[in-house]
Formats: structure tokens, C-alpha cells, sequence
């Protein structure tokens, strides 16, 4: 080992005041030992202590203690391990994280929603009134079971390969759903249907005389995507009707995200349960949406032929209301129980049943209430896009204040008051549009 790369250690007093600086060229000295394989720098670490030895004034002279500090800045500027030198996809990997959770929500939602507001209609358009509800039934069931089974493979998936692969495989779902779908969605619109049969004919002018109000709704594109956008907005401000109803179905899909919020705190710091167990905990959810959907689908056709075989065999969108004021009852029974018994701290089970019942009735309500929606308005799709509208709002903002709320009140306290909304809401209501609700349709322009 060369003697002109030894330092040489200079008698003197000790002095604290050397021990940052010295700590940092000890680092220094470290980082090129590793580098050079640990040849040349060894000699020096040999000499070089985290501070001044006993009587020692300064363990390295000030000039050679800037040019390792120094040394050490140039080298982390090529260091493979500086943020700045990382590849290009793992920089991109990193900003696209954060970018991608802020701006992509944006468009997803607007993509996603297309289902949830298409969907209804396109029941419409296959089943009559009579046939409807089993098939309103199933498609209900997707968008609030979907966001119940997720967290149940989410919190595996998390919990084992990270959570970034919660989004690949949703991503890979979503793919395979639409390769699937797309290629077999057809029309179902009758006008549009009529209008495209029309325009197909050898007569163009027969055409616009024998569907002047088919060529006259369907003008420009413009036109048409103002006219669609507009429409269940005009709904959800001109139709008492469909406020209300929109507002109860939106008053139960924010309990419902509310719930969401609060499973993870309620059962890993309560009952102590990991993540993935924690998601198993929603299974109670899709346990009561499940079974709405087979006995609530056969309740509502039940009564909807019941009564319109005493009205000599002709239905009424009212005749969806008696199924409506059944499944009423469960939503507050269900917070009720799931709120007493998660402030009690009772066995698990408890809870997830209370949440069973709330989704029972929250799958008994939803149906009916979309059922006469259909059943009442010429435009259907837009009458269920207008509750898509208020339920994504109050499914967004409930949240928001859930936790507060919660520490304030208890889970008691606070599933008590939302139980109490829910029965202002969802009993006077349905009860009065049952004796009224003709009467209304007959004086709107809106209504069939």
C-alpha cells in the first residue's frame, strides 16, 4: 500500500466540532472502498474513526475533508442508484402511479359509467312490463356486487404480490370483458333501429315522410349528444317523481361506500383481522344482494301479476311500489343491527349479518324503484342515468365525513341516524306515490 495515500493523524485536543464533517468523509471513504473493490481506500478507512480520537485536534485536514465531501457529491451524481440515473421505464413506472390514480379516475369513470346508464334501457327495449323484473333483477346485480367481491380478492392480492397487482388484474378482467362483449352488442333502440331500416331504403324521401319524428330526434351528431346529455338532467329537475325516488336510491348507494369506508378500521383495529381477512368480511354484502335478487325478483313479478290481473290483466308502473315498501324495511333493520352490534364489539359475525340485511333490502329496493323508472318514462335510459347521476354524487361525498361522523357518534350512534333518513325516506314516500303516483304521470309531459 502506497505511504502517500495513509493519512497522518496530528496530535491535539479533541474537538466535537469535527465529528459531523468527519462522519462525512468516513461515508466518503466507505462509498469509494466498495467502488475500487476495496484496494487502495482500505488503508485510509484503517486510519479514519466516527470521530476525533483522545487528544486528537482533527482526525483529517479541512482541505482533504472539502475534497472528499466533494468527491462524494460527483459521485452520486453518476451513482446507478441516484433517482436521476434510473432507467427510463422505471422513472416512467413511478410517475405513472401517482399520475394515473389522479387523472385516470376521470376518464374511467366516464367510460365505466356507460353500463350503468345504458343498461336499464336496453332491459327496457327486450322484456315488456310483465317480464322485466328478473332480467332488471341480474342487472342490477353487477355494479353492487362488483365493488362487494372486489375487496375480497383485492385484500389477497395486496397482501401476497402488492397491491399494484390489484390494478393489473382488474386491467386484465376489463380486457377480457370487452374482446367478449363488444363484438356482440347490437342496437336495441327500436327508433334507431326503424330509422337505419328507413334510411336503407330505396326511397329517401318515403323515408322522411313516414318517420318525420325518427329523422327529426335523430339530426345531427351535435344535436343528438346535446339532446341526450341534457335530457336526464331535465328528468331529474322537472320530475318530482324522479327526484325523489333518484334521491333514496342515492341516499342507500352512499350507505353503501360509507360501509365501505369503514370496514377496513372496524375490523383490523377492532377485531383485529388482517388485510385479506378483512376482505372476506363484504362477503355478507353479496350474501344479502344474492339473495334479493332470487326472492326479490320472484316477489316483485309475484305482486306485478297479482295486481294487474284484478285490473283485468293491464299493469301499472304503481304496481312496483308494495315491493318497494317491503325491501324499505330491511335497509334500516340492517344499519340498526350493524351499527349496535359493531359498538358493542360483539362476535364478527354480528356486523357482517347486519350488513347482510342492509344489502338485502338495498337489492329490494334498488329493483323496484328502477322497474318504475322504466315503466313510467318514455326515455328510460335517461331516467336511470338521472339516478346515476345522484347516486355517484352522494356514493363520492358519504365518505368524505363517514369517519367524523363515526368518532362522533359511534357506530351506534351514527348508523342509528342514517337508519333514521332511511325510514323518512323510504316508507311516507313509496306509500304516498301509491295512492298519487297515477295522478302525477297522467299531468307530465315527461311520462309515457
Amino acid at each position: 500500500m502506497s505511504c502517500e495515500n495513509k493519512e497522518v493523524i496530528r496530535p491535539g485536543t479533541a474537538g466535537s466540532d469535527k465529528s459531523d464533517s468527519t462522519k462525512k468523509t468516513q461515508v466518503q471513504f466507505e462509498r469509494d472502498q466498495a467502488q475500487d473493490g476495496g484496494h487502495e481506500k482500505v488503508g485510509q478507512m484503517q486510519n479514519i474513526t466516527n470521530g476525533p480520537q483522545d487528544g486528537d485536534e482533527s482526525a483529517i485536514p479541512e482541505d482533504r475533508e472539502e475534497d472528499a465531501i466533494e468527491n462524494a457529491e460527483d459521485d452520486w451524481v453518476h451513482d446507478p442508484r441516484n433517482p436521476r440515473n434510473w432507467s427510463f421505464w422505471r422513472k416512467w413506472e413511478m410517475v405513472s402511479i401517482e399520475i394515473s390514480l389522479m387523472y385516470f379516475h376521470l376518464p374511467g369513470g366516464f367510460f365505466g359509467s356507460a353500463p350503468i346508464a345504458c343498461g336499464g334501457g336496453t332491459i327496457s327495449d327486450l322484456f315488456s312490463e310483465k317480464d322485466r323484473a328478473s332480467a332488471m333483477a341480474v342487472y342490477s346485480l353487477g355494479p353492487l356486487i362488483g365493488p362487494a367481491v372486489g375487496p375480497i380478492a383485492g385484500g389477497f392480492i395486496g397482501e401476497t404480490i402488492g397491491y399494484k397487482y390489484i390494478f393489473v388484474v382488474i386491467s386484465a378482467l376489463c380486457g377480457v370483458a370487452a374482446v367478449l362483449g363488444i363484438p356482440f352488442l347490437r342496437e336495441t333502440y327500436s327508433p334507431v333501429i326503424r330509422l337505419r331500416l328507413a334510411q336503407k331504403s330505396s326511397d329517401p324521401e318515403k323515408t322522411a315522410k313516414m318517420h318525420p319524428h325518427l329523422v327529426q330526434n335523430h339530426g345531427s351528431a351535435l344535436h343528438l349528444i346535446w339532446v341526450n346529455l341534457a335530457r336526464p338532467f331535465i328528468l331529474l329537475t322537472r320530475s318530482f317523481v324522479c327526484f325523489i325516488l333518484s334521491l333514496y336510491m342515492a341516499f342507500m348507494y352512499g350507505i353503501y361506500y360509507l360501509m365501505f369506508a369503514t370496514f377496513p378500521d372496524l375490523f383490523s383495529s377492532v377485531y383485529g383481522f388482517s388485510a385479506g381477512i378483512s376482505g372476506l368480511c363484504y362477503i355478507g354484502l353479496g350474501l344479502g344482494f344474492l339473495a334479493a335478487t332470487i326472492f326479490g325478483a320472484s316477489f316483485a313479478d309475484k305482486v306485478y301479476h297479482t295486481l294487474s290481473s284484478r285490473n283485468g290483466g293491464k299493469g301499472k308502473p304503481e304496481y312496483r311500489i308494495p315491493a318497494l315498501i317491503f325491501g324499505s324495511f330491511f335497509v334500516p333493520i340492517g344499519l340498526f343491527w350493524y351499527g349496535w352490534s359493531a359498538q358493542a364489539r360483539v362476535h364478527w359475525i354480528m356486523p357482517i349479518i347486519g350488513s347482510g340485511i342492509f344489502g338485502f333490502g338495498m337489492m329490494s329496493t334498488f329493483l323496484p324503484i328502477q322497474l318504475y323508472l322504466v315503466d313510467t318514462f318514455a326515455y328510460a335510459a335517461s331516467a336511470l342515468a338521472a339516478c346515476s347521476v345522484f347516486r355517484s354524487m352522494l356514493g363520492f361525498i358519504f365518505p368524505l365525513f363517514g369517519q367524523q361522523m363515526y368518532a362522533a357518534l359511534g357506530y351506534g350512534g351514527g348508523n342509528s341516524l342514517l337508519a333514521g333518513l332511511g325510514i323518512v325516506l323510504g316508507i311516507p314516500f313509496p306509500v304516498w306515490l301509491w295512492f298519487h303516483g297515477e295522478k302525477i304521470r297522467e299531468k307530465s309531459s315527461l311520462s309515457k
